[in-house]
């Protein structure tokens, strides 16, 4: 059994998981309008245009939602998980995981910083990790 259940890759994302692969989180621009786009499509929501390029983001954001899943329990996760939607300093949202820190210590606004995990196969996949207080 794989360590992870592997994501979906299409040719509209596969940019996106070649760049993790690089240690890089990359995001959707439109050429047509410069909208930001997560998750990645073929077309613009805002003007329809179907030229786009990726720019590498930051790997800084905010914690803008959590939960804690409870059932059913995946075989790949050992113990209890946090499954974040994170904000990213460019404004775009993606689903992923918290590591490196507990249930109770999570809140909405918290800074995160991504980290790069790569499972068996070669999987890379964007984790966060809270960052530390200066």
């Amino acid at each position: 059994m794989s360590e992870r259940l592997a994501p979906s890759m299409t040719p509209d994302t596969q940019f996106f998981w070649d760049g993790l692969k690089q240690r890089t989180l990359l995001v959707q621009r439109c050429a047509g309008c410069g909208a930001l786009r997560h998750p990645p499509r073929p077309m613009c929501p805002h003007c329809n245009s179907l030229a786009w390029d990726p720019i590498e983001s930051s790997g800084r954001g905010t914690v803008f939602s959590f939960v804690m899943p409870r059932h059913p329990q995946y075989p790949w996760f050992e113990e209890d998980y946090i499954v974040a939607l994170v904000e990213l300093e460019e404004g775009v949202r993606l689903v992923t995981n918290l590591v490196g820190t507990t249930p109770d210590a999570v809140s909405i606004g918290m800074p995160v910083q991504v980290q790069y995990e790569e499972f068996d196969g070669g999987l890379v996949l964007p984790l966060f990790t809270p960052v530390a207080e200066s």
